[in-house]
């Protein structure tokens, strides 16, 4: 099992940057007295934090764009600077590194944007968020890569420093570059709608979903996704009578033949045996037949508890060779956490196995986080959901799969708001606690 940092990367080869002849539109890592091009901004002037050039830091040449709190409560300001010669249509990638000292939280203190104006300078499209980040030493590296809007003729680097009455940050290493088109980067998904008849047993309902999946499914499908509890339903079984090891039991085995005979990830859930423990989990298969992880439920309904199952305690982020899933179950998507925990560890598909659920709140979890999502089903439909909930494809038929092939690379944009990963990332309120009413308390 792979699990991955909050960050994604567009990687563009050298020889195609060549292409483009003319280097960085900006690029700058020395700062001395008045910054040329450089100016400050503040929403209002009783909120505005003390920017300067400072010495103190620096990655490159001397100095840094530094912006400090100042001890003014909701202190807020940027530095702003406007590049020319922006194409309509082109994209462009901006790279700026900070250090911050003495946040109280600097997810949400320190932002960096790539906002669009046109030749008037008036605004000609919605601002782009930069949230994939790398950390070397005590500097973030911040990127965000987009393509310019249809009016835009300029582009207004923006760094903040928000709501800090304490702290500073240091802005260096400042870059903006034209940059090929990100190609597509597709993904075929399979999400089965399959329930057996009255079965013997765990191994025959192994045997039927094998078959389903043999004679439904085509052969050109990257990742196959069954539903919650393959292995007991319709057996009449108990959880403990059907639980195994994972990864060592037969349904990982089985799973794993299936997946290498199909050349295609593989999601199924089962019930796994861990000494006295047993969990509701699913299970991850690659291309080649090798167990690539698993997931343990964390939200548990009433009747699971009474079974006897026991809750898992993380969620966790899976590196496939097409892009990086992360895995709900079922009562999961109830709650708001386990996808936004997902999306913020840098989920760009959410799988989930389920035996029946609300398709409202199962939308709403792909609109909320920007994410893909496909699920399996036995009572609602199986589906696949774009990161705006729409829905791509659908099946309601027992013994069918919804199929479709989906651009995990495609940008969705809200008309009036723009692409919403980056602002989910970037505006999602983590520092506010969220605790539950003490015992006896109204």
């Amino acid at each position: 099992m792979m699990r991955i940092p909050m960050r994604c990367t567009f990687l563009v080869a050298w020889p195609a940057l060549l292409a483009f002849g003319q280097g960085p539109l900006l690029e700058e890592s020395s700062f001395r007295g008045e910054p040329s091009g450089w100016k400050t901004w503040s929403p209002r002037t009783e909120l505005s934090p003390r920017m300067h050039v400072d010495d103190r830091y620096s990655r490159g040449g001397p100095g840094a764009l530094a912006i400090s709190g100042g001890g003014v409560p909701g202190a807020s300001g940027r530095w702003e600077k406007s590049v020319g010669n922006i194409k309509p249509g082109s994209w462009y990638r901006l790279t700026a590194w900070y250090r911050a000292e003495g946040l109280r939280d600097e997810a949400n203190a320190v932002l960096c944007r790539l906002a669009w104006a046109d030749a008037n300078g008036r605004n000609a499209g919605q601002p782009e968020y930069a949230w994939e980040t790398i950390a070397e030493g005590d500097w973030r590296r911040l990127t965000v890569a987009a393509p310019a809007p249809s009016r835009a003729s300029s582009a207004l680097i923006q760094l903040w420093l928000h709501n800090a009455s304490t702290g500073s940050i240091w802005w260096d290493d400042i870059r903006l570059e034209e940059i090929p088109k990100p190609g597509p980067r597709n993904v075929t998904v399979a999400a089965v709608r399959y329930r057996p008849g009255k079965s013997s047993g765990r191994e025959e309902n192994i045997r039927l979903f094998t078959e389903m999946v043999e004679k439904q499914i085509p052969g050109n499908v990257d990742l196959i996704l069954l539903p919650e509890g393959m292995t007991m339903v319709g057996t009449g079984a108990k959880y403990a009578d059907v639980a195994e090891p994972v990864p060592g039991g037969p349904t990982t085995k089985a799973l794993s033949e299936l997946a290498k005979k199909r050349k295609a990830w593989i999601v199924a859930g089962v019930y796994e045996r861990e000494s006295n423990v047993i969990y509701n989990t699913a299970i991850l298969v690659d291309r080649e037949g090798r167990y690539a992880g698993k997931y343990r439920k964390v939200y548990l309904p009433r009747e699971e508890i009474e079974g006897g199952l026991t809750p898992g305690d993380d969620y966790p982020v899976f590196q496939t060779d097409f892009g990086r899933v992360g895995i709900m179950i079922c009562w999961d998507v109830q709650f708001t956490d386990p996808a936004r925990a997902l999306a913020l560890k840098g989920a760009e598909l959410i799988l989930l196995p389920i035996w029946d659920g609300n398709l409202t709140l199962t939308h709403a979890r792909a609109i909320e986080n920007s994410v893909f999502l496909a699920a399996s089903s036995y009572g609602m439909p199986s589906l696949i959901l774009d990161p705006m909930g729409e829905t791509i494809a659908a099946s309601k038929a027992n013994g069918t799969a919804a199929l479709a092939t989906i651009d995990l690379n495609r940008r969705y944009e809200w008309d009036w708001l723009g692409e919403m990963r980056g602002r989910f990332m970037r505006e999602v309120r983590l520092d506010v606690p969220v605790r539950r009413p003490a015992p006896g308390s109204n």
